[in-house]
């Protein structure tokens, strides 16, 4: 049973402790990638699949050589969740708005998303970090735990590895157009079935609401999997997510999740209340899911 003590120890060092300040893995791994792709890099698909497999590949078979018990299983867990990290951010945001400080809440902003928050208002940012709560709930708390119920620290480190490249090279900047393609693709193979979990658990306290902004909007969404997750949380809070995002000089029109009304500053609270709650709740699936797996073995 050390992976499920494990897991449920590296959620509690993420509730009480957030994310390592020191040394984080995370960033060592970030170098490792900078390192494979100055060999690696081309501008073309074979070249970025190349790199994901070395990456990847590499990261999964490192943590096939750790042994399994509760204490590994733990670590691991605490360093790829970032429920804490999230909610802290989330907040840093939500003050600097109910305190009137604009600017600042735009500069905060940016650690949680990748578009432009010169021109943004109150109710743009605050918009813009629910919208971040949402997606970040299923790529940094939901996905990793149910990797880590079906394979341990293995599923645990390997994921975070995808996560994090695609991040690194999977957005469509002209350098990364074709050489991030795999790393995007892979990412949205890694998360298609979190997603929907994350959706579904969001939906619990809302189903109505929340199931039919899913059904309805979630295609709207350039992302296959962020859709799903955000338009389910845009339901369950009674809000309207989407709209137009700037990303430099590029403009997106994703178009409109959900039914309510436009964000405010103080929702923000409420969307942080609603990603632990279904932080919680993947939790108790993962839990589940590796003793079933445990027992069907046996």
């Amino acid at each position: 049973m050390g992976r499920v003590a494990g897991l449920v120890l590296g959620c509690a060092a993420d509730r009480l402790l957030g994310d390592p300040r020191r040394f984080h893995p995370v960033a060592g791994f970030g170098r490792f990638a900078l390192a494979v792709e100055s060999r690696t890099y081309a501008d073309h698909r074979a070249a970025g699949g190349l790199h994901s497999l070395v990456v990847v590949g590499g990261t999964v078979l490192l943590a096939r050589t750790l042994r399994e018990g509760t204490l590994v299983t733990a670590l691991c867990t605490w360093t790829v969740l970032g429920g804490r990290s999230l909610a802290r951010e989330a907040a840093a945001v939500a003050a600097h708005l109910e305190a009137g400080d604009l600017p600042a809440a735009r500069e905060r902003v940016t650690h949680l998303v990748g578009r432009d928050p010169s021109r943004l208002g109150p109710d743009e940012v605050a918009r813009a970090t629910v919208e971040s709560v949402a997606e970040n709930t299923s790529d940094a708390v939901v996905a990793p735990l149910l990797w880590g119920a079906v394979a341990g620290p293995a599923g645990l480190l390997g994921y975070r590895a995808v996560n994090t490249l695609d991040a690194m090279v999977g957005h469509r900047s002209p350098r990364y157009l074709r050489f991030g393609w795999a790393s995007a693709r892979l990412d949205d193979a890694a998360n298609l079935v979190p997603a929907r979990v994350t959706a579904l658990l969001a939906a619990t306290g809302a189903p109505g609401p929340a199931l039919r902004a899913w059904r309805r909007d979630a295609g709207r969404h350039p992302s296959p999997n962020a859709g799903p997750v955000e338009a389910a949380f845009a339901g369950a809070l009674g809000l309207r997510l989407g709209g137009r995002n700037r990303y430099g000089e590029e403009v997106q029109d994703r178009g409109f999740l959900g039914d309510g009304r436009p964000p405010a500053p103080g929702d923000i609270g409420r969307a942080v209340v609603l990603a632990d709650r279904v932080g919680a709740a993947a939790l108790s699936l993962a839990v589940l899911g590796a003793i079933a797996r445990r027992r069907g073995r046996r």
